[in-house]
């Protein structure tokens, strides 16, 4: 049997449809998030192109980015999706948040 590589979601509304589903977020949660997503996306890129894509550098500077961006998430959830937000954060095993450097962010 084959089976294909999971893939990971990287575009901003798959990710926010991703947290959608597990958080149950409202249509307007969604939109909300997936513009911080974009908004996370561009400043993550203007990092790697400052570092020069050295990633030790970017490790640094990407961390404000990601406590920011995943600030902007909680403001917008509820008290019960925030705690299960904070769980998948931790835990790290959301696909949807995943997005290659970090959980929970871009």
């Amino acid at each position: 049997m084959c089976f294909a590589q999971p893939t990971k979601i990287t575009e901003p509304e798959q990710k926010a449809k991703g947290l959608q589903k597990q958080l149950n977020l409202t249509d307007d949660q969604t939109s909300k998030i997936a513009a911080i997503y974009t908004q996370s996306s561009a400043k993550f890129d203007e990092i790697k192109k400052k570092d020069n894509g050295d990633t030790n550098k970017m490790l640094g500077d990407v961390g404000p980015l990601r406590k920011a961006t995943i600030a902007k998430i909680k403001a917008l959830l509820n008290k019960k999706q925030a705690t299960e937000y904070d769980e998948l954060v931790k835990q790290g095993k959301n696909s949807s948040l995943n997005g290659g450097w970090s959980d929970g962010w871009s």
